[in-house]
C-alpha cells in the first residue's frame, strides 16, 4: 500500500483562528461522516420549511434552475394560469363565450384563454357579456406581465456569467521533483477565455484533541496558485513537503480522519469582465496513489490541440518511498 514517507504530524499552522476555524460551517463541521463541499460544487445542506413561494418562485431559485427544470416549470405555469382563467369565463356561464368551437366548453374556454394569453386573437371564439370582457382585459394585463418577466428571467438566465470549470474525477498523490505531492487536473469547460486564475486548497480531517475528536482545516499552499491565462488545463500541485499537512499520513489514516480536499478556483471571464467562481471537493477515498496525469496535448501540424477526453487519464508512477 502506497506511503507517504515520514510518520504523521501535525504542523503547526492549523487555520483554526477563533473566527474561522470552522471556514463558516459551523457546528457542521463537528458532524462525523459528513462531507462539506458535494462534488458539483453544492454544499451539503438541505433547507427545511422554506416557504414554498420563495422555493419555486423567488429570483434566485429560478435563476438557478437547470434548463430542463425551469422550463418545465414556465410550462406548467403556462399551463395552470389559462386553466385558471378558462374556470373564471366558466363561471360566468355558457352565453360569456360565443364562438365556433367542437368540444367541451371547459376546452373552449381554455383556448379561447391561450388566445387572449399570447395576443393571437383568432376571432372564432368571443366575450360578448361585460363580465367577459373585463376577464379579457384583466387577463391581458396578466400576460403582458407574465411575458415580461419570463423574457427577463431568460435573459438574465443567459446573461449570468458562471464558470465551467471541469475537475479531474480523482485527485492523485503523485511524484513531484524528488518528495511527493497532492495533484488535481482542471481545464475550461468553455470556449471563452478565463484570465486570472487563482485557486484555494483547504484540507479538512478529525484528529484527537484532549480525548475529544474535532474537525481541523488546514490551509495547504501550492505550487503556483495563480494563472495569469488558462488556454489550456492545470495541474494544481501541493507539494507534500515536511510543512504538509498531510506529511506522513496514508491512505487508511485518511480516510479513518475522514479527510476531505476542499477546492475553491475564482477567475475573471473575458465575455463579461466580470469574476466567477467555481468549487468542488475531493474525500480520502477519492485519490489515487502512485499515479499521475497523462499529457492532454498532442500536436498536429503547427497546431497543439488539448483533448478534453483524457482529462481523467492518468499512468502508473512510483513515489519515492516506492523507488
Amino acid at each position: 500500500m502506497s506511503t507517504l514517507s515520514g510518520s504523521p504530524s501535525v504542523p503547526p499552522n492549523p487555520v483554526e483562528r477563533p473566527l474561522d476555524r470552522d471556514l463558516g460551517f459551523g457546528s457542521l463541521a463537528l458532524r462525523t461522516q459528513y462531507r462539506l463541499l458535494n462534488r458539483d460544487g453544492s454544499f451539503n445542506v438541505r433547507r427545511l420549511h422554506e416557504g414554498l413561494l420563495d422555493k419555486l418562485f423567488g429570483y434566485h431559485a429560478l435563476i438557478n434552475l437547470s434548463w430542463t427544470r425551469f422550463f418545465v416549470l414556465l410550462g406548467a405555469w403556462y399551463m395552470a394560469i389559462n386553466a385558471l382563467f378558462a374556470l373564471g369565463y366558466l363561471i360566468l356561464g355558457p352565453g360569456a363565450l360565443q364562438g365556433t368551437f367542437d368540444g367541451p366548453l371547459f376546452w373552449r374556454a381554455f383556448f379561447f384563454s391561450i388566445h387572449t394569453f399570447a395576443t393571437v386573437g383568432y376571432g372564432n371564439i368571443v366575450p360578448v357579456s361585460f363580465l367577459a370582457n373585463a376577464l379579457v382585459a384583466l387577463q391581458t394585463l396578466f400576460g403582458l406581465l407574465s411575458l415580461a418577466v419570463a423574457t427577463g428571467l431568460v435573459f438574465a438566465r443567459f446573461s449570468r456569467p458562471n464558470a465551467r470549470v471541469r475537475y479531474s474525477s480523482s485527485a492523485l498523490i503523485a511524484p513531484y521533483r524528488d518528495q511527493s505531492s497532492f495533484q488535481f487536473r482542471i481545464v475550461n469547460g468553455r470556449r471563452s477565455q478565463l484570465l486570472n486564475v487563482q485557486a484555494l486548497l483547504v484540507h479538512s480531517r478529525f484528529e484527537r484533541v484532549a480525548g475529544a475528536r474535532v474537525r481541523r482545516f488546514y490551509s495547504m499552499e501550492l505550487e503556483r496558485n495563480f494563472v495569469a491565462v488558462f488556454p489550456a488545463n492545470w495541474t494544481v500541485v501541493h507539494p507534500i513537503s515536511s510543512s504538509s499537512p498531510i506529511y506522513g499520513w496514508s491512505r487508511e489514516q485518511l480516510i479513518e480522519a475522514e479527510a476531505e480536499f476542499l477546492v475553491l478556483i475564482n477567475a475573471v471571464d473575458e465575455t463579461y469582465s466580470q469574476t466567477v467562481y467555481s468549487r468542488t471537493s475531493y474525500s480520502a477515498d477519492e485519490l489515487e496513489w502512485g499515479r499521475r496525469f497523462a499529457m492532454m496535448f498532442f500536436e498536429e501540424g503547427t497546431q497543439a490541440l488539448l483533448d478534453l477526453d483524457r482529462l481523467d487519464e492518468t499512468v502508473s508512477a512510483p513515489l519515492p518511498s516506492e523507488s
